[in-house]
């Protein structure tokens, strides 16, 4: 199993649960490979570039979400980074929003057939749904720009929750543009983690956003 081989090589040894995590992270790689032939999710389907660039990307940042009852993951494409984290804290409960209706009928048989508890998915945007279930944090990766998501997710913000958005190298920047709208709605923007992909597949991130 080509997936399992790469996911043993590159995720952290720390990584809790990491044998059960390598073995269903494969079995979501190989679920998207089989879908990709006629749903076009991802253009990523090569064994390690996907381990790298879908799982491991997912998953550096873990530790800013163990302290997390309920995290919602806006726009999760094929369940990136939304099913890799629940992998990791299965204690955490996940809602996955996604509004591109085949999409979300995907990652829900991915949820059905790796037997998640602790997700759901649900078909519409993340602005709509983020009051459902008691969300404390949402996080998104190619998600909106700073200042757009700023301006999709004010209200959320207001009402106490925390957002960690996955970035890429020039997070700086989209801070410095979102300055203006973060003053509006009295937020504090702070980058919480930076970490460089293996084999130079980029760099990434993470911007911690609250009231």
């Amino acid at each position: 199993m080509p997936f399992e081989d790469e996911l043993n090589q590159i995720l952290p040894a720390d990584l809790p649960g990491r044998d059960q995590v390598v073995s269903q992270a494969a079995q979501h790689l190989e679920l998207i490979v089989e879908a990709n032939q006629h749903l076009n999710l991802t253009r990523i389907t090569g064994a390690r570039e996907a381990a790298i660039k879908h799982v491991l990307d997912s998953v550096i940042p873990w530790r800013l979400f163990s302290g997390a009852k309920h995290v919602m993951d806006a726009g999760t494409g094929p369940g990136f980074p939304g099913i890799p984290l629940a992998l990791v804290l299965p204690g955490t409960r996940f809602t996955l929003a996604e509004s591109i209706q085949k999409k979300a009928r995907f990652v829900e048989s991915v949820v059905t057939k790796l037997e998640l508890r602790n997700v759901i998915v649900v078909p519409r945007r993340v602005e709509e749904i983020w009051r459902e279930g008691g969300v404390d944090v949402i996080t998104a990766r190619a998600f909106a720009p700073i200042p757009r998501a700023l301006g999709l997710l004010a209200p959320a913000l207001k009402a106490g929750k925390r957002l960690l958005l996955y970035k890429g190298p020039d997070a700086d920047r989209e801070i410095a543009e979102a300055e203006k709208e973060a003053g509006k709605l009295r937020a504090k923007m702070a980058v919480v983690m930076r970490y460089d992909l293996p084999d130079s597949l980029g760099s990434r991130t993470i911007v911690q956003i609250d009231v």
